[in-house]
């Protein structure tokens, strides 16, 4: 069944990904001081007070240029990693011609940009204001083919700023939730009525073609 296998394959991947964090860890103790985590502590505990300043990456042990270039690459890797189940929940959720490639391929590439921009942004607001102007002036030809799709995109940058600001937990506490949340959302085809344009592709509908199929005896 694709209900069961997203299910499945989503906390496996979850599960698999913690336990090879954890063991890193504790192989290498002194690998998370170079890992880009521990931004949302900053974040919650130590709120900036002027609205102007900007927050500093949290890489206290980042003292050269290799070591800066391994901080981007494993926060890129993770953003990665985080948007890969995503990817895997809309394939599942989404059927039919409602479906879009390109927005499959956006829920992995987004974040890897969206992490460079703010490593480049986040200590100059000049920058950052030149980032809109540019932004601004592109349009986006691609329109999203319904207003949900959007919740995809918005995952996709903030994995990106999670990434880019060293706090890649937050990335994976959203990635987590946000999975599980229309995987529920599907089995359980909550809000649905007869008639309705449907978001979400239709869960029972599925499940009987697969029992029909199993009921067919062969020629």
């Amino acid at each position: 069944m694709r209900a069961s296998k997203l299910l499945l394959e989503i906390t496996a991947y979850y599960l698999v990904i913690g336990i090879a964090l954890f063991i890193a860890v504790k192989v290498w103790p002194d690998l998370r001081n170079y890992l880009p985590v521990g931004g949302v502590e900053q974040l919650i505990t130590q709120p900036t007070k002027n609205p102007l300043q900007a927050e500093a990456v949290r890489a206290a042990h980042v003292a050269n240029l290799g070591q800066s270039i391994f901080w981007l690459v494993v926060a890129i890797i993770a953003a990665i990693l985080v948007s890969l189940p995503v990817s895997w929940t809309y394939m599942a959720v989404r059927g039919g011609d409602e479906y879009d490639q390109s927005l499959v391929n956006t829920i992995l590439v987004l974040p890897i940009v969206v992490t460079g921009i703010v490593i480049i942004v986040q200590n100059s607001l000049a920058l950052a204001f030149s980032l809109a102007g540019i932004a601004g002036a592109v349009r986006f030809r691609n329109s999203l083919k319904s207003s949900g799709d959007a919740l995809f995109i918005l995952l996709a940058v903030g994995t990106g700023l999670s990434a880019g600001i060293g706090a890649i937990e937050l990335a994976a506490v959203i990635s987590v939730f946000f999975n599980y949340c229309f995987a529920f959302l599907w089995f359980t085809e909550y809000g649905e009525r007869a008639g309705m344009k449907r978001f979400l592709a239709d869960y029972r509908a599925d499940e009987e073609v697969v029992v029909v199929e199993e009921e067919t005896p062969p020629n």
